[in-house]
């Protein structure tokens, strides 16, 4: 089976959500979060991808990244991901399982998209009550104590125009229907 081709189309960024076995909680214990952030940074060093903005939550990391020509989305993220396990397993001497597979992506359109996911990454451990602001976040870029690669030019060139505009012109012919009698 080959994979969709949004995921190999050359220097596409995408938003990507990957979690955590059974929902559990790894990247609480600061050990493991700071060995993600390290699997992040090795491979995009060696090119594999280019890393814009990135939060490691308890259960689950939010990525925003752009593969290069010679790595696919999936080999990207399952060199993060196997990469991460080998070195908790290694460093913290444990077995268990670390990631569930699979992963979700978003495909970023234009810079509306990109602000709105980069916003989300930012603001997720406020949300969730973790912290009051982005910046006390330790593992998040949102923390400002990391060198991440800037936003493809592509995308602060133009607006895709994908909002869908509803008028009441548009549909004239539809009409509402009386609601049905109740009987009883």
């Amino acid at each position: 089976m080959t994979a969709p081709k949004h995921r190999t189309a050359p220097v596409i960024s995408y938003f990507v959500t990957t979690k955590c076995w059974q929902g559990r909680t790894v990247f609480q214990v600061p050990e493991n979060a700071e060995i993600l952030i390290s699997s992040l940074f090795h491979y995009r060093e060696k090119k594999a991808y280019l890393l814009h903005e990135f939060v490691v939550m308890p259960n689950h990391p939010h990525l925003l990244l752009t593969p290069t020509t010679t790595t696919s989305l999936e080999k990207a993220i399952q060199l993060i991901k196997g990469s991460n396990s080998y070195q908790i397993h290694k460093e913290r001497n444990q077995k268990m399982e670390i990631w569930q597979q699979g992963f979700y992506d978003w495909t970023i359109r234009d810079v509306n998209d990109w602000r709105t996911k980069v916003e989300y990454i930012r603001m997720n451990p406020v949300r969730v009550k973790l912290v009051q602001k982005p910046q006390d976040w330790p593992y998040s870029s949102g923390a400002g104590q990391f060198t991440l690669d800037p936003m493809p030019s592509k995308y602060s060139q133009r607006a895709s125009g994908a909002e869908a505009q509803i008028t009441s012109s548009a549909t004239p012919e539809l009409k509402l229907r009386p609601p049905k009698e109740q009987h009883g």
